[in-house]
């Protein structure tokens, strides 16, 4: 069992919004014990806290789009990843503009501000979901798979036919994949598409610089690619922000197959559907999320008194 933590000290990011095109301003500020991660929209002056849980996600069409009443906020993904990589459970999170900038299209830089600014470790335990039985959502030939697992894993491929992606897969392993080796890899989308967005109104802040841009047959950045299988890195990159949107850290095997924000979310809520899939492990009842009590049995869990929640 191990303790929550935020950050030291507030600090602030500047950067596009990739559908806006427009300067974005963030702002992390440590929250409290037990609260979680919220977002405030800081320009709409009385906007109520959007808390970073899966049962406010209302669109998952290319991001992960949290809302609660009128106030929403896009593109949380990254920022998700990043707060996972760095094991933080409170944040308080200002943006003042409807979606969170998109920076170089990964988690790097919030990462790395997070890391800089410091890491405070909070007395309150931290609980754990631990899955205990298989759940599963498909939509075509497209899965996403839950199995019970001692941690957190997320072994995930893609097939795309395009000469510079093909079939490629990679697994994440907590405790033994570094988040310094995929947490760089970003977003990509292909010219075409890129193209059309544009005369939407969407993608106005996309360009070469924030995302990996492929015609027909290669990849178009000048740079190349920053890992040989980037693309499949952030496809596992997005899941573990949306799992992040568990309000809660996850013990379970993840099988994903060409699964993108949609399945993530339908993933979680298949596993929270049924009291039965899970158990929480916690020595402290009080730091369970209100979101997710439920009083249940005691029950011995290893060495561990463990609450199903």
């Amino acid at each position: 069992m191990s303790y929550q933590a935020t950050l030291k000290n507030a600090v602030k990011m500047t950067g596009i919004g990739l559908h806006s095109g427009k300067p974005v301003q963030l702002v992390l500020k440590p929250g409290r014990p037990g609260q979680g991660i919220r977002f405030f929209r800081s320009d709409l002056p009385g906007s109520a806290p959007i808390p970073a849980f899966y049962k406010n996600v209302i669109n998952t069409q290319l991001a992960t789009t949290l809302g609660r009443g009128e106030f929403t906020v896009s593109t949380v993904e990254h920022l998700m990843a990043a707060l996972y990589g760095a094991r933080i459970d409170n944040l308080d999170i200002d943006v003042d503009a409807p979606e969170i900038p998109i920076m170089d299209g990964s988690a790097a830089p919030f990462y790395e501000i997070i890391r800089e600014t410091g890491i405070e470790i909070q007395l309150v335990k931290k609980p754990i979901l631990v899955l205990r039985r298989k759940v599963e959502v498909r939509a075509g030939d497209k899965f996403a798979i839950a199995e019970p697992a001692a941690r957190l894993e997320i072994h995930g491929s893609i097939q795309w036919e395009h000469p510079a992606i093909g079939y490629q897969e990679y697994h994440y392993i907590q405790g033994k994949t570094l988040f310094s080796e995929l947490c760089a890899a970003r977003t990509f989308g292909f010219l075409n598409d890129v193209e059309a967005l544009k005369r939407m109104g969407l993608a106005r802040g996309g360009s070469l610089e924030n995302a990996i841009v492929l015609d027909h047959a290669a990849v178009l950045n000048p740079e190349g690619l920053r890992y040989f299988d980037e693309f499949v890195k952030h496809k596992v990159l997005d899941a573990l922000g949306d799992f992040k949107l568990a309000g809660i850290e996850l013990h379970a095997y993840f099988r994903l197959h060409r699964a993108g924000h949609d399945l993530h979310s339908q993933i979680l809520s298949e596993i929270f559907s049924n009291p039965d899939h899970f158990e929480i492990i916690d020595d402290v009842q009080q730091d369970v999320p209100a979101s997710l009590a439920r009083p249940r049995p005691t029950v011995m869990v290893g060495s561990l008194a463990a609450s199903l929640t």
